[in-house]
């Protein structure tokens, strides 16, 4: 037997001994990224569940009819968060394409300013600034109705919106424009058909970003909205606060839907050259 032969049958033994902590690393990491929604999955059908018990005692579907009744809210807080997400998401884009599109192509003074501009609603504390947006609305009449929801969940959404939509044109070479400038097309020809297009994935990162921003806000909908407009997080903070986990728990599950298809979607959508164009 060489020498080299020698060396490598101990050395296989060790090489396995390798993947112990590797599959605990894996296993634990699994633990904690699905341990909790396989519990959220056993309560939504649990119907007797109490400690020292690992799983439920009883299994059934009486809390699904009961958050779908009439009297449980779920349908109409539902349909109001995205009614309130669609609109948040128009409003956002609306304002967010041509402010990107100006920070993007134009030689702006303070433009890192101004994109830090828009981090200043998530710099300060969310309660305290509801509370005097809260004040203010009820001055005006717009506390209590969908419109003065979807208008604070933009002041959130902006923040997605134009530093996507910012570095989604910024990534789009500007010669593109000057081309079709040079053949004859104007300038809002030369965006909606050279420009607009090439944008379309960054700018539909952008939407879905705004769109779960809106969908999961709470403390805006809660001062803003509430008890006049229902949304889904705030039936899912009275149920858990009310200790009914099995309602809190589909209404987690309803609000986790739209984060799984998002992720789907950014997988194809958002290229990591769109961000990390962001800022420059």
């Amino acid at each position: 037997m060489t020498t080299a032969a020698a060396i490598a049958i101990p050395s296989r033994p060790l090489a396995a001994l390798w993947w112990i902590p590797r599959g605990i690393i894996f296993g634990l990491l699994a633990f904690f990224i699905f341990g909790p929604l396989f519990n959220l999955l056993l309560w939504t059908v649990a119907e007797k569940w109490y400690f020292p018990h690992t799983f439920p005692l009883e299994y059934g579907f009486s809390s699904w009819a009961r958050v779908f009744a009439p009297r449980g809210g779920a349908v109409e807080s539902l349909t109001n968060s995205l009614i309130v997400a669609v609109l948040t998401v128009v409003v956002s884009l609306l304002l967010a394409i041509p402010a990107g599109y100006a920070l993007a192509r134009l030689k702006l003074p303070f433009r890192a300013l101004i994109l830090l501009a828009f981090l200043i609603p998530q710099a300060f504390p969310n309660l305290t600034v509801y509370v005097n947006v809260a004040r203010i609305f009820y001055e005006i009449h717009l506390n209590g109705t969908i419109p003065g929801v979807v208008l604070v969940h933009v002041s959130h959404g902006l923040v997605y919106a134009v530093w996507i939509a910012t570095a989604a044109f910024s990534a789009i070479d500007i010669e593109l424009e000057q081309a079709a400038r040079s053949a004859g097309a104007g300038a809002l020809r030369a965006f909606l058909d050279i420009t607009l297009p090439l944008a379309a994935p960054g700018l539909m990162a952008s939407a879905i970003f705004v769109f779960l921003e809106s969908l999961d806000e709470f403390t805006g909908s809660y001062f803003v909205g509430a008890p006049d407009v229902n949304m889904l997080p705030l039936l899912l903070y009275t149920a858990g606060s009310g200790g009914n986990y099995q309602i809190a728990s589909i209404t987690a599950l309803l609000l986790l839907v739209p984060s799984l298809v998002f992720m789907l979607i950014v997988e194809r959508f958002l290229k990591a050259d769109v961000l990390s164009r962001v800022g420059h």
